[in-house]
């Protein structure tokens, strides 16, 4: 197998459920010209629930990929490594806030879009043809020499405004997403961080920044909902 393959590899045998690969030469701050970016889905019926209200279940779902997620690229990093090449994988610790304007200075949603993984919908979150926007996102840095994949560069939302119109925080602005857009073209990350600890305290007792409902709405997610588990 190439090194590309035994990468791959490494990553779906620890349990990754999509992996793609972004060129990263001509993105402004990248350190590596790579990055691979991984994801994992959310189990169904934790997504169905949060059309409801944000759950306990989901936040511990939330940390329990976050976990797997840094296993995944983790040993994706030991391997490229063992190879000879450089890596860095971006470890999820959320214990460690992100900066003020709340994104990090290499988004994992950035490289996600730029590996040919989805787009970035109305709710400022990655949509993925396969699970909607209901998955959570690592990334891996590296200098080894990989094929990357077609970036996205434009919405598929089309006409849609269902998770504006469900955000209980009016936090979304109903922008059009294309490469390049700004954060906050899209959504007032501020309010709506307010907004969702503000439902977690209400709804859960836990003082904590996820509520999932505009992800939960989305027709893509709602697509994946609905399909046969085979």
């Amino acid at each position: 197998m190439s090194l590309q393959e035994q990468l791959l590899k490494t990553l779906y045998d620890a349990g990754a459920a999509l992996v793609g690969v972004a060129d990263l030469r001509d993105v402004p701050g990248a350190e590596y010209p790579f990055g691979i970016s991984v994801v994992l889905p959310l189990e169904k019926h934790i997504v169905t629930d949060l059309m409801a209200a944000p759950t306990e279940e989901y936040h511990d779902a939330y940390h329990t990929l976050n976990r797997q997620l840094n296993e995944i690229v983790l040993a994706g990093e030991a391997f490229l490594k063992k190879q000879g090449y450089r890596a860095l994988a971006q470890i999820k610790d959320d214990s460690v806030p992100v900066d003020e304007k709340l994104q990090f200075s290499m988004p994992y949603k950035t490289v996600a879009t730029r590996a040919g993984l989805g787009w970035i919908g109305k709710n400022a979150l990655l949509v993925t043809p396969e699970y909607g926007c209901a998955v959570r996102i690592a990334t891996l840095f590296t200098d080894a020499p990989l094929e990357a994949a077609k970036p996205v560069e434009k919405s598929l939302c089309g006409d849609c405004r269902a998770c504006v119109e469900a955000c209980p925080a009016g936090a979304l602005q109903g922008a059009q997403w294309t490469c390049g857009t700004k954060r906050e073209e899209l959504v007032d990350a501020v309010q709506c961080e307010s907004k969702m600890r503000q439902i977690m305290r209400e709804t859960v007792g836990i003082d904590f920044d996820i509520c999932g409902k505009c992800f939960a709405v989305c027709p893509y997610t709602q697509r994946w909902l609905r399909a046969p588990i085979i």
